[in-house]
């Protein structure tokens, strides 16, 4: 009867299974064998390649761990499978939203949209504002990539090698490239971990960034004031040439101010509340329609042809919406920059989500969420509480299991009940793991991002951790909105 009812339920409105015999002990098993082999998957076996497919399986072996915890209690495998379908059905919008997201970045590409936004971010730097010029070009690429890791092994390169010849501190152009990168993470529609949050919180995409702008946009403003104080206290040695990038961008791109049509468009659809998927479809063909009036030849090219006709335009695009696309350029640090992988280059991400969603499924199956949530919910009395315990979770992740993705995964699914018996909205979760679990990775040496972007840019990471300022400065923001109940939404109850 029991299996009967958890069936016909809405994935909204499940509640977890609670299991008398469960107790803390018991149900804290799996998540610290979990962080455990992610550890060590992490940090002495795979490093950065860790998320092609080991971490995934990890997660497996979580579940397998709660099962045989699930076992000792009576809990039936068919149960934990129905859970388990339940959890994976519940993400299916967010699935559908990765591919499309994967489809507009490869149509906007070869439309040359986003190379546009680079060419004309490029053209803001002044020596005086050098370091708040590198955050808002650093932010403009990220959002338009929905990659901070593209963004800061492109761009911010090339920002770095200029602070170089200004003589401005590289550490401090590091903090500033970082600090733009990881807000265009955030924010970014096209970002694979602000699709991720929401779909572990239980939102929806728009919802979750029009959320995290509250506590977002504050934290960039302050951080762009700090960088145009330092950068008046400067005294720059030369001035800031950027003239061969552009000139391998015009090379590659027929550039136009027109472009910008198509993701005006987007954000429009978006702040009248269309859905993601409509938003995004919409994007994706504008997108298409642009590539074939402004880029013919790149069309063209990949679509295995030299010359525009009505096959080449259609397998042109086709490609750039389902498999990895790249753009020639005889510009080697811009070549991945004129990457992208289509909907094909989102299946990593989708493969996390559906073994997260196994491992929560058989959890929520064998009671241990709903334990562990009661248990927060009697430590943790006040919001306040239940925000800084969500933070502090993402922070431990980042350090022990060494992977954002991780630190927004296992809190993300450890803490959706809890957010819902206290009366809050999952947005407040979803936003509190990006501003926690996303963005302070970069911060930890050891962590998949960290080592990075270190290698990357070239700076280590204790050169340039004071001045990521919008990275540590997030989590200090998300608290005090708690702590003084700003912009903290309550749960509403659906009505039929």
């Amino acid at each position: 009867m029991q299996s009967q009812d958890i069936k016909e339920q809405n994935p909204e409105d499940e509640v977890i299974i609670e299991n008398r015999e469960l107790n803390i002990w018991e149900a804290l098993i799996p998540i610290i064998a979990l962080v455990l082999m992610l550890f060590y998957n992490v940090f002495y076996a795979y490093g950065d390649d860790a998320l092609s497919g080991s971490n995934q399986f990890i997660l497996l072996m979580g579940a397998a761990v709660a099962a045989i915890v699930g076992f000792f209690n009576k809990v039936k495998f068919s149960q934990m499978m129905e859970e388990v379908a339940i959890n994976v059905k519940s993400t299916t919008g967010a699935i559908l939203i990765l591919l499309m997201v994967g489809s507009l970045a490869g149509t906007w590409l070869i439309s040359g949209i986003i190379p546009t936004m680079i060419y004309y971010g490029l053209q803001i730097l002044n020596p005086t504002i050098f370091l708040a010029s590198c955050v808002v070009i650093c932010a403009i690429i990220s959002v338009a990539t929905g990659s901070s890791w593209t963004t800061s092994a492109t761009v911010g390169i090339a920002l770095i090698g200029i602070a170089e010849a200004l003589g401005i501190p590289l550490g401090m152009t590091a903090g500033a490239v970082l600090s733009g990168a990881y807000f265009g993470d955030k924010m970014s529609p096209m970002s694979d971990t602000t699709n991720l949050a929401p779909a572990m919180a239980g939102t929806d995409l728009f919802t979750h960034i029009r959320y995290m702008a509250i506590t977002t946009f504050p934290t960039i403003v302050v951080t762009l004031l700090v960088f145009i104080i330092i950068g008046f206290s400067l005294e720059p040695k030369g001035v800031a040439d950027t003239h061969v990038i552009l000139e391998s961008i015009e090379k590659s791109f027929h550039i136009s101010p027109w472009l910008f049509i198509v993701p005006i468009a987007v954000i429009g659809l978006i702040i009248k509340k269309t859905p993601p998927l409509v938003a995004l479809l919409i994007g994706t063909l504008l997108g298409g329609v642009a590539a074939l009036i402004f880029q013919p030849e790149i069309v063209a090219t990949i679509g295995g042809g030299e010359t525009l006709n009505f096959n080449t335009a259609y397998k042109g695009i086709m490609n750039a919406i389902t498999i990895d696309t790249t753009v020639p350029t005889e510009d080697k640090m811009l070549q991945k920059l004129f990457s992208a992988g289509g909907m094909s280059g989102m299946l990593g991400t989708i493969w996390l989500i559906i073994c997260a969603m196994v491992f929560g499924g058989v959890m929520d199956a064998i009671g241990a969420l709903a334990r562990i949530s009661k248990a927060l919910l009697q430590l943790f009395h006040t919001t306040f509480g239940l925000f800084a315990s969500t933070v502090a979770s993402c922070l431990v992740l980042n350090v022990t299991a060494s992977d954002q993705y991780l630190a927004i995964v296992v809190p993300g699914k450890m803490y959706a009940k809890a957010y819902k018996e206290k009366g809050l909205a999952p947005e407040n979760l979803s936003r509190a793991l990006e501003d926690s679990g996303t963005v302070t990775s970069a911060l930890v040496p050891w962590n998949t991002c960290g080592a990075y972007q270190s290698g990357v840019l070239g700076v280590s990471v204790s050169d340039y951790f004071v001045y990521a300022i919008f990275n540590w400065l997030s989590p200090f923001t998300t608290l005090f909105f708690a702590a003084f109940n700003i912009k903290i939404r309550q749960l509403t109850s659906k009505t039929k």
